[in-house]
């Protein structure tokens, strides 16, 4: 008897802000794959990443629980999610064929957490050096965190983009078609080095970028309270770079999105052609952004729209219902631990209850049947955040700045209202919520009531992600 449940497909950017998908009003971008999967299914237009930096963005994707209740708000700590509540976990256990293919960041880096099967970022470089190419990847000497544009240098039939679709695929052809099967996609650009191959360079020859956004609180770098942006200064050399470099970085960035989006034309082709579509439930997000200049700023890791709010597509097939709903867009609140508790839900999985799960199953949320009122954030010893009522309340425990915007009148952040007294009570109203949601998290963060302020002394470290091509890790892009 054949099993009939849904397959699952997850598939993941790494560094993907979003406004980078053309159908969602990028008139720059070139995202034909992207476009279509909006078409064909549910764009959420509010996703957010509750700690945006890589590690704890994948082990909330993979635990369905905040980063902050975790206590993993920073890259670097050893991450062991439970095998019996994780994603894959509770999917294999359920009899589904569990694969993952391409960046994780797990810590140790082989734990699978789960999956009956992984592929990560280091068996590309092993398979590129058993194969004898004389062509070496990032054979360009930036690191892992710099926004300079370089070009790649191995060909696109031998990128790690396109590896991860190949290997992909391959699953596909060969897995046991008796089992229903997860297959969570995983690719590690546009995170910088922004490197593409020349060819998706050129396509954006002659084809203005769009500025970055500053606003009444970041017209000068002397402005912005210095501990918003110090992961900027310590990751990146923006500061450093023109206006035109920056617009560089910025093509480069948007051909990294192309060319992902381009090869994954062949594995949406594949599944297309085999008529996997009918029965699979696909999702494409991202694990946080990228601030690409905006406010002065490069990297990630604050709750600014650049940083923290991701793209978030999913395709049902006809069996899981919302047909209707092909090609409509979703405004309410989601985040990633939102995942697992959709892929259960389609699976036909009760979650347990010895595990708190964080997520809404997206499904309903899409049919107006759940929604979350509000969403509170954390990213390592610095930001905490609130979303709430189109409102965004922004703090850095270093010095204890604030930021306020009405996204619903001000999506890119421009006018602060911290410190205006006509939304004092808004802003000590989201205080109130964000410190009740994170009195309670593994780390102390609130004492007697209220916020821990630290004293904050800039971090004059600089960490440009510097790597060797001899000893690549499976964070090496």
């Amino acid at each position: 008897m054949s099993d009939t449940r849904p397959n699952i497909l997850l598939i993941t950017t790494d560094q993907q802000r979003f406004d980078t998908i053309n159908r969602e009003g990028n008139p720059s971008i070139f995202t034909p794959h992207l476009n279509y999967l909006g078409e064909t299914g549910i764009t959420f237009t509010n996703a957010y990443a509750d700690c945006p930096v890589c590690m704890p963005s994948r082990a909330t994707i993979m635990s369905g629980r905040h980063a902050y209740k975790q206590g993993l708000v920073d890259n670097g700590k050893k991450q062991v999610i439970d095998p019996r509540y994780s994603m894959p976990g509770i999917l294999t256990q359920a009899g589904y064929q569990t694969r993952a293919i391409g960046k994780m960041h797990f810590v140790p880096p082989r734990n699978h957490n789960g999956f009956e099967h992984m592929e990560i970022l280091n068996d590309y470089y092993r398979w590129m050096e058993k194969m004898g190419h004389p062509q070496k990847p990032m054979d360009h000497g930036l690191g892992q965190n710099e926004m300079e544009p370089a070009i790649s240098t191995v060909p696109e039939s031998l990128s790690l983009t396109r590896w991860i679709v190949d290997r992909s695929q391959e699953f596909l052809e060969t897995r046991d078609t008796t089992r229903p099967f997860f297959l969570w996609t995983s690719f590690s650009k546009p995170h910088s080095p922004y490197d593409p191959d020349r060819n998706y360079w050129d396509i954006y020859d002659g084809i203005s970028m769009p500025d970055p956004v500053y606003g009444d609180w970041s017209e000068s770098e002397e402005e912005i309270p210095g501990s918003f942006k110090e992961a900027s200064d310590v990751f990146t050399g923006i500061r450093h770079l023109s206006k035109e470099q920056i617009r560089n970085a910025r093509r480069a960035y948007y051909a990294c999105v192309s060319q992902v989006d381009y090869n994954l034309g062949y594995l949406l082709s594949y599944m297309k052609e085999n008529n996997l579509f009918e029965n699979t439930l696909i999702i494409y997000t991202s694990d946080h952004g990228d601030l690409l200049g905006d406010h002065h700023m490069g990297f990630k890791s604050n709750f600014l729209e650049g940083s923290a709010h991701v793209p978030m597509l999913m395709h049902c097939p006809d069996s899981l219902g919302l047909s209707e709903m092909s090609g409509e867009r979703c405004d309410e609140i989601v985040c990633l631990a939102d995942l697992i508790t959709t892929f259960a839900s389609a699976a036909g999985i009760e979650l347990s209850d010895n595990w708190e799960y964080d997520g809404l199953d997206l499904r309903k949320v899409a049919a107006g049947d759940s929604k979350r009122e509000s969403l509170v954030g954390s990213c390592g010893d610095q930001f905490h955040m609130i979303l709430k009522d189109g409102f965004k309340y922004h703090v850095c425990i270093k010095g204890g700045a604030e930021l306020l915007f009405d996204l619903n009148q001000d999506p890119y952040e421009e006018t602060n209202l911290a410190e205006n007294p006509e939304f004092a009570e808004k802003k000590a109203d989201l205080r109130s919520a964000m410190i009740e949601s994170l009195k309670d998290a593994e780390a102390d963060y609130v004492k007697n009531g209220e916020l821990v302020i630290k004293d904050w002394v800039h971090n004059k470290h600089r960490n440009p992600g510097l790597h060797t091509r001899r000893w690549p890790s499976d964070l090496t892009h």
